[in-house]
């Protein structure tokens, strides 16, 4: 049986259509997923992301025992500050790519995919070994609520009376909504400006209740996982399990520069990723795809070379709602990822030319 968000009931009520997820009964859409994608991008939506994993770090030797644990240079992130990073096996393979907050000199919290979260806490458990730090998987108790889209800023703003011109990109704060105590960050995954909550589980409802309530006069409506997909999509975000994975380093993912060698602590994966990063040319690379018509790649379709012989695969795809054309990521070799190089794709035994662009695919307004 699936595990409901704490918000469970709210979604019930405003006729979401739920999907198992990682074990998690979640809201898929509420009504049309193409109406929620195109709110987030001209108004804002209000995302339940209650099934991510929150995991925290506590003691003096926190940040050591992330550098050790992680590929990235925790001990350097600011308090008030965030990293996106991933957590690699001994042979740089992904388990999963995070977020990591830096709360408190001593003090970190790691958000985790929820397909992976379990397994991510056992792996900072068994990393931190010989570090003076507490692991404490708060992934049950923590609900995670996002407003994502332009007019984000006046409705959080209104809620919270946050200081939002002080809060940067990647950074956290302390704040109140609804009464309650949260973490405000603003962050996303839709490649627009936005803001996560993080809050007791108990208290969830009370802050989507007042979100939602700000949100009347700014377009704010309610959006499940399927308009999320599409815009991390448009955005060039990698989605573990399609573009990330054991089998990937983030080097093939294009990613490689969240690797930081330069840290004084030596950190699992390291000897695989520098044989990695010093290799000429990759079996594949990720690349984006762009097609004419209205039919889309999917996940685990063909690429095609101009001979008609595989060559890749497709890791996702969708018709873009605000592009209007179909776009895909797709791994293919090194050879054929300069952009502007002419590939096909297999769509149901459909041969359909597509061509390879730079990432992302759509980037916000400045």
């Amino acid at each position: 049986m699936s595990t409901p968000s704490p918000l469970h009931a709210v979604h019930e009520a405003l006729g979401a259509s739920f999907t198992d997820f990682a074990g998690w009964a979640m809201p898929l859409r509420y009504g049309s997923e193409l109406a929620e994608h195109r709110a987030v991008r001209a108004a804002s939506g209000l995302f339940d992301l209650s099934h991510m994993g929150e995991i925290g770090l506590t003691g003096p030797e926190a940040a050591r025992a992330l550098d050790h644990a992680l590929v990235g240079n925790l001990s350097a992130v600011k308090p008030g500050r965030a990293r996106y990073t991933m957590i690699c096996d001994a042979e740089g393979g992904v388990l999963d790519d995070l977020v990591v907050y830096r709360l408190a000199e001593d003090s970190f919290m790691v958000v985790a995919n929820a397909s992976n979260a379990a397994t991510v806490a056992a792996a900072l458990r068994e990393r931190a070994g010989g570090f003076a730090v507490e692991v404490d998987d708060r992934s049950v108790t923590t609900a995670l609520i996002a407003v994502q889209g332009p007019t984000s800023p006046a409705i959080v703003r209104a809620v919270t009376g946050a200081d939002l011109d002080a809060l940067k990109y990647y950074a956290s704060v302390p704040a109140t909504a609804a009464g309650h105590d949260v973490l405000l960050a603003r962050t996303g995954y839709t490649g627009e400006d936005g803001f996560e909550l993080y809050v007791d589980a108990a208290k969830a409802t009370d802050v989507w209740r007042a979100l939602t309530d700000a949100g009347q006069e700014h377009g704010l409506i309610p959006a499940g996982l399927a308009c999320r997909d599409t815009l991390r999509l448009e955005a060039g975000m990698p989605l573990y399990g399609n573009e990330l994975g054991p089998e990937q380093t983030p080097f093939d993912a294009g990613l490689g520069r969240v690797v930081k060698f330069d840290k004084p602590e030596d950190f699992v994966g390291r000897a695989a990723l520098e044989r990695r990063r010093d290799t000429d040319v990759a079996d594949s690379v990720l690349v984006g795809l762009t097609g004419t018509g209205k039919r889309a790649a999917r996940h685990g379709y063909s690429v095609l070379d101009a001979d008609g012989e595989p060559v890749g695969t497709v890791t996702s795809g969708a018709l873009s709602p605000t592009l209007g054309h179909p776009i895909a990521m797709a791994y293919v070799p090194a050879a054929l990822s300069e952009p502007g190089t002419a590939l096909a794709v297999d769509i149901r035994g459909s041969v359909t030319p597509v061509e390879v662009v730079k990432l992302p695919f759509y980037t916000r307004p400045a």
